[in-house]
């Protein structure tokens, strides 16, 4: 008896210990909670907190959703702009004055995004979105992609190349290096062909095609369709849409395939520019010479240069 009485004993104090060996860790947490929540009400006591909160509606902008329009088609959505509170107190509270420069700022997303959108064609990022994009369009001028891609990489533009399938089965090094430079691949179909003039099985055979060489060359599987020379029909959309992606066309034209003067081109271009701009061109010899030219002038304007992906995201340019 004697002896099942102090194993007793023992046994309940190391229930003891153990006990309190657990719940020290969530007394802690919970003073830190009770803590952490006085100094809070205490904070929304202040009259700066207070001002923050009376200001804020001022300074914030609602998200806008995707859309269809009746001329340029599928429209992006743009996130909006909501203050937080607190972390713009922390920033003022040793002033102790409001100060709408020290505000800071957390991206809304809308409610219907492009994702959300029937198919349709895409020409142009978000008409508040300061940003545009370079669609390069391979199928040939091998010679002039090394040197545009230094250009790019000298002025940390990236770029959306959409490939040739039959091309990239022909120059898989010249493809991967355009991905190992960063820049976002796109499809544009197989062999060039006017999709218009083609059955539903040869569109999706030259979508399908031109996915799995892409893959298998850089690992990439794109989400976004060129159609050569920009001719479709809504059976491409289609297609493309049940293929998981989407149909990219072009807000300015180049026309570089012409070879202009690379000085005229690059100032029609530049005067054509808007926020969501996508535009359009080849590997040419008028584009790699007059590449860094507008690289620069719509820098100048103040646009911030992107791939497709980044374009047509609802997130809002940071400012650099």
């Amino acid at each position: 008896m004697i002896r099942l009485a102090i194993q007793l004993v023992v046994f309940s104090v190391l229930l003891i210990i153990t006990i309190g060996a657990f719940q020290n860790p969530y007394k802690t947490d919970f003073k830190d909670a009770i803590k952490k929540s006085a100094i809070a009400v205490s904070n929304q006591k202040d009259p700066l907190y207070l001002e923050i909160v009376k200001q804020k509606d001022k300074y914030e902008i609602p998200p806008q959703d995707a859309r269809i329009d009746r001329v340029w088609k599928a429209i992006p959505g743009l996130n909006g702009l909501k203050v937080n509170v607190e972390e713009s107190y922390k920033r003022m509270e040793k002033s102790g004055k409001f100060n709408p420069l020290l505000l800071v700022f957390e991206e809304v997303r809308p409610k219907v995004t492009l994702d959300d959108l029937p198919p349709s064609p895409i020409y142009r990022g978000h008409p508040d979105k300061p940003m545009v994009s370079f669609l390069v369009n391979v199928a040939w001028g091998n010679e002039y992609i090394p040197f545009m891609l230094k250009t790019m990489a000298k002025h940390h533009v990236t770029a959306t190349f959409f490939l040739d399938g039959s091309w990239v089965k022909k120059y898989p090094d010249i493809a991967k290096m355009i991905v190992d430079a960063g820049h976002e691949i796109g499809n544009h179909a197989y062999s060039h062909p006017d999709l218009k003039n083609l059955s539903s099985h040869a569109i999706r055979e030259q979508i399908v095609k031109t996915n799995e060489i892409i893959k298998a060359t850089t690992g990439v599987t794109p989400k976004w369709f060129a159609p050569p020379s920009g001719s479709f029909k809504d059976e491409v959309i289609k297609i493309a849409a049940e293929e998981n992606m989407k149909v990219i066309l072009w807000t300015v034209d180049t026309v570089d395939w012409r070879r202009p003067d690379p000085t005229a081109m690059v100032d029609r271009v530049v005067s054509k520019i808007s926020n969501g701009t996508m535009i359009l061109m080849h590997p040419t010899s008028s584009t790699a010479k007059g590449l860094e030219s507008l690289i620069l002038k719509i820098k100048e304007k103040e646009y911030q240069i992107a791939n497709v992906s980044t374009l047509l995201s609802e997130e809002r340019v940071k400012i650099k």
